[in-house]
């Protein structure tokens, strides 16, 4: 009884804890031990590749590759959500649309991004119009993908009532599909924010060798595993700082959505 008493009265101190600091302290603290004892020259401890970040950051190395980045994960994130939301609402309302493109978008989603750099090399050089058309292969056909299932989703009556009320087309579509669509869209669009700065790092690195992606390849090339995990830490942040930005957009639009329908990461 005193053991089920114990375990019940832990419960609500558990409840308390922050899962998510807890997890990056622990994280930490594994990185840094297994750093430590491995002895590896690509896995240096935590505390060296922080070290590292800091020199960098004050050599003025970090911000001026992250402008560049930023830039150009900014247009490429624009051109894939407003191209991924429009043909994937196309494809999901109309299935003349779906069976037109889409064996082309499954194709391209299954297709390795960076086998296009080439081409995109070829055709716009080595400049910033080639490493944003990387980010949008990476990026739009999952937006694309995820918001035709989305509309598809929407259920039919709900558009049935509102025909039945006189709405046309795009009334529909506006006050009826897209609102009840709009948390598997944002789903959609926050892989498609992980998509686009892997693109970014990539485009970077094997076209125009600027930013961030810069950074990692001469750091590459040094064998400075210090440098290209202290690179790596700005590129998480950058991830986790869209991702937050893509969340407080979702919450802010989809607000009329009970918390128990929500994603994990609204709990």
């Amino acid at each position: 009884m005193s053991t089920a008493h114990g375990t019940l009265s832990l419960r609500p101190v558990l409840r308390r804890v922050p899962a998510t600091p807890v997890s990056l302290a622990l994280a930490a603290a594994g990185w840094e031990v297994v750093g430590r004892t491995a002895d590896v020259a690509f896995f240096p401890p935590l505390s060296t590749v922080l070290d590292r970040l800091v020199t960098m950051t004050r050599e003025g190395l970090i911000f001026g590759s992250l402008r560049d980045s930023l830039v150009n994960l900014l247009l490429g994130l624009v051109i894939s959500l407003v191209a991924g939301l429009a043909v994937g609402t196309a494809m999901g309302r109309w299935r003349k649309v779906e069976a037109a493109l889409g064996v082309y978008v499954s194709a391209l989603l299954t297709a390795p991004s960076l086998v296009f750099a080439p081409v995109f090399f070829s055709l716009f050089g080595a400049g910033r119009a080639a490493i944003v058309a990387v980010i949008v292969m990476y990026a739009v056909f999952v937006v694309v993908i995820n918001t035709a299932s989305a509309i598809r989703s929407v259920p039919p009556h709900l558009v049935e009532m509102a025909r039945s009320y006189g709405a046309g087309e795009r009334q529909v579509l506006l006050r009826v599909v897209l609102p009840a669509a709009a948390p598997l869209i944002m789903a959609g669009v926050r892989l498609g924010v992980g998509r686009a700065v892997t693109g970014m790092i990539n485009g970077e690195m094997f076209i125009a060798v600027v930013g961030l992606g810069h950074l990692v390849t001469e750091a590459g090339g040094r064998f400075d595993g210090a440098s290209v995990l202290a690179v790596l830490l700005v590129v998480i942040a950058v991830a986790l700082a869209a991702l937050a930005l893509v969340q407080a957009v979702d919450r802010r639009i989809t607000r009329w959505v009970p918390k128990t329908s929500r994603g994990n990461g609204d709990r």
